[in-house]
């Protein structure tokens, strides 16, 4: 499909810096089949139904902003993906003064080796020294607030308590699943209450996700790949919710991906432990997730594309103009949608 098809026009005051406090006053979209209704976050309840299941992300947002000089070059890095105990794949802003070999020095005493240049617009590092690197990055690193905010505001510490769920305990994200920062243990108690579920599952967010498309049509898109887990116990409570007539309702795309792969053609869910390189639009046909709960996603994104194949691309695209219209805040610190097709 073409890319320009999932294009729509955002005024640059939609976009949410801060997020809403308390966290579930945020609004949520409710888009059921051809019908619009416009609720908020601690609403959700009263659009589920007794026996259905959420399923969140536990990962962890790390402190992968990093500051740094290369002799007389300052030097911006953001970690991407882990590859091993002290090696990651980053993307660096003023790359071209790195070469192969030299050392960044950060805040704090930290320092990391360069490595080699990927084919995904970025290179390797590598963390000297014997501290384990989550150490270093507390010391030396900002929490990676997504470029349209960070663009806008500088890093503070009220965004090491922002940018993190409630659900957040496996440390590798270097992006926060932000569907979830709308929920608190009110909300999670008041789902109990009529009957509602929730499980977790881990997929490591990594920077890609921010990355454009710049292909001119979807077959020509590579995706990102991700880390994401879920274990045998947590499968089998899953299978039993649908088999019991329940659905499963993904908070987040980080989870609807992860579920998705772990997901056969039969609509059992198996133990998963590997990355992912899943994109999902138009034509799709999704095996496990029965709705999703998400933000509102940049304009010809792979993840507006994804909320597209699960909804419409009409559809969705009459729901963001309704968003639009109605001073919904986008992005990661912004409102939600609930999306049940």
């Amino acid at each position: 499909m073409r890319v320009d098809l999932f294009d729509f026009d955002l005024p640059p005051e939609r976009i949410a810096l801060r997020p809403a406090s308390p966290r579930d006053s945020a609004r949520m979209l409710v888009v059921q089949g051809d019908t619009l209704l416009d609720a908020h976050a601690h609403d959700l309840p009263s659009f589920l139904r007794p026996g259905d299941c959420l399923v969140f992300n536990d990962t962890r947002v790390i402190p992968a902003q990093l500051e740094g000089q290369r002799g007389e070059a300052k030097v911006g890095v953001t970690l991407h993906k882990r590859l091993g105990p002290r090696d990651w794949q980053v993307f660096v802003r003023n790359a071209k003064r790195v070469r192969p070999g030299e050392v960044i020095d950060f805040a704090a005493g930290v320092q990391a080796q360069a490595g080699a240049r990927d084919d995904e617009g970025g290179m390797t590092i590598s963390f000297l020294g014997e501290e384990p690197v989550e150490l270093l990055l507390e010391r030396a690193g900002q929490m990676p607030l997504p470029p349209y905010i960070a663009s806008k505001r500088p890093t503070d510490d009220q965004d090491r308590q922002d940018y993190q769920t409630m659900f957040a305990r496996e440390a590798g994200a270097v992006a926060a699943p932000t569907a979830a920062l709308h929920f608190t243990p009110e909300l999670i108690a008041a789902l109990a209450d009529k009957g509602i579920g929730h499980e977790t599952l881990t997929l490591h967010v990594g920077a890609g996700t921010f990355l454009p498309v710049k292909a001119d049509d979807t077959s020509e898109h590579r995706m990102h790949a991700e880390w994401g887990q879920i274990d045998a116990a947590t499968a089998d409570r899953l299978n039993a919710v649908r088999a019991k007539g329940g659905r499963l309702i993904a908070v987040g795309t980080t989870s609807l991906r992860v579920l998705e792969s772990a997901t056969g053609e039969d609509g059992i869910i198996r133990p998963f432990a590997d990355e992912t390189r899943i994109f999902i639009t138009p034509g799709y046909r999704f095996r496990a997730i029965d709705g999703l709960m998400t933000n509102f996603h940049l304009p010809r994104s792979t993840l507006f594309m994804l909320v597209s194949a699960l909804m419409g691309l009409d559809r969705m695209q009459a729901a963001y103009k309704h968003a639009i219209d109605n001073d919904y805040r986008f992005y990661s610190y912004g409102d939600a949608s609930l999306l049940l097709p």
